[in-house]
């Protein structure tokens, strides 16, 4: 195997595995925060605190290692990985009062890093062999972001149950994408390999 197609399929990896922990954290924090609302608070901010966190270093690590995407986008991974690294390190510091927390400061870092997520994400449509996935989860998450950032003030109920579902869904989706990824990695390589033979 000649050197840049492995320094491809290894990239390709890296992408689709971050893109499944993360959606797979995703998944879980949105699972237990609608299966025990109201008790669950500490232990989902911890939960949603460490998706903030690995989300955030591994957008940062996209943005810095990544040569293959231009600079706007390269800045635009690494300010929503910083974003959401210092939401994460907010959530922690706070989980006693996590209820309060997660509704007063925690929910707004959330809304911003959705709406940025998304808006990042659309960023990517022209090197992104997921196109239709990639729409799907920037539209879900610039919607879902403007929703929290709207209602922030809003009953906690509600907005447990919204943070829960749209957890599963951007979980879901994102999933989805690390397969779909996969997909085009073995693309890519089949490609790469008859273009070298």
């Amino acid at each position: 195997m000649s050197e840049p197609l492995a320094g491809a399929a290894s990239a390709f990896k890296a992408i689709r595995v971050s893109l499944g922990v993360s959606g797979v954290i995703s998944l879980i924090a949105g699972i237990v925060l609608l299966v025990w609302p109201v008790k669950s608070a500490v232990i989902v901010t911890g939960i949603f605190a460490s998706y903030l966190v690995v989300a955030g270093l591994v957008y940062i690590g996209l943005g810095i290692f990544s040569s293959s995407k231009g600079g706007w986008a390269r800045v635009g991974h690494i300010l929503l990985g910083l974003l959401y690294v210092a939401a994460g390190i907010i959530a922690f510091a706070n989980l006693t009062e996590a209820a309060l927390t997660l509704a007063f400061i925690t929910v707004v870092f959330i809304g911003v890093s959705w709406l940025f997520d998304g808006i990042v994400s659309l960023t990517l449509l022209g090197n992104d062999g997921s196109r239709v996935w990639t729409i799907v989860y920037a539209v879900l998450s610039i919607i879902a972001g403007i929703y929290v950032l709207v209602n922030v003030l809003a009953a906690g109920i509600v907005l447990w149950i919204f943070l829960g579902v749209s957890l599963v869904v951007l979980g879901l989706v994102q999933i989805i994408r690390a397969f779909t990824l996969g997909r085009d990695a073995k693309a890519v390589k089949e490609a790469l390999a008859s273009d070298a033979s």
